[in-house]
């Protein structure tokens, strides 16, 4: 016989996070400060990227691993295709774009269609991304950091089994994998 409770929390620990709910992010003040400026919503971004059908449609998000590490991740819409990117001048918006720009540059212009990206400050820089690669740049809607889905499995799978993102190893800039269909 279990204590009233026990259970869910049981189950609770099971969770790839270890919590119940979303951390709140507290009371913020809107005064303008950390918005991202001359930003595009995810309903502007072209029809075939919604429904994966042509591939060169990439969604973004950055890992935080233990200290200072961070890793920012690139998966394909059509293929699963997940990219990995150290970031060892951390994750400002300038360390972010040439980071990204370097990674999209190596593909071939049929694979660089479009970008999307949560809320972040992290693409504060996403015009001079997009005038470097020809990729534009669109952001998730307020409030609904789940539109950009096919990151998040990707991202918590590898900051919930690595202990530290592999910022530490010159070996280690890009790692890539593809993932198999949901």
């Amino acid at each position: 016989m279990q204590a009233r409770g026990a259970l869910r929390k049981e189950l609770f620990r099971c969770l790839r996070s270890g919590r119940a709910r979303r951390r709140p992010h507290g009371l913020t003040v809107n005064n303008g400060q950390g918005k991202i400026r001359g930003r595009v919503s995810i309903t502007g971004r072209p029809a075939e990227a919604t429904d994966r059908a042509v591939p060169g449609h990439w969604e973004g998000d950055i890992i935080f691993g233990t200290g200072r590490s961070t890793i920012a991740t690139l998966a394909g819409r059509h293929s699963r295709f997940v990219m990995l990117l150290a970031l060892p001048h951390g994750h400002g918006a300038e360390a972010v774009a040439d980071a990204l720009s370097q990674a999209l540059t190596t593909l071939s212009a049929q694979l660089r269609r479009s970008l999307t990206w949560d809320q972040g400050t992290e693409m504060a820089e996403h015009a001079r991304f997009s005038v470097a690669t020809g990729v534009p740049v669109y952001f998730c809607d307020p409030h609904s950091p789940g539109s950009v889905a096919a990151t998040r499995t990707p991202t918590g799978c590898c900051a919930s089994t690595s202990p530290a993102a592999p910022t530490s190893s010159p070996l280690r800039k890009v790692i890539s994998i593809r993932l198999p269909p949901s």
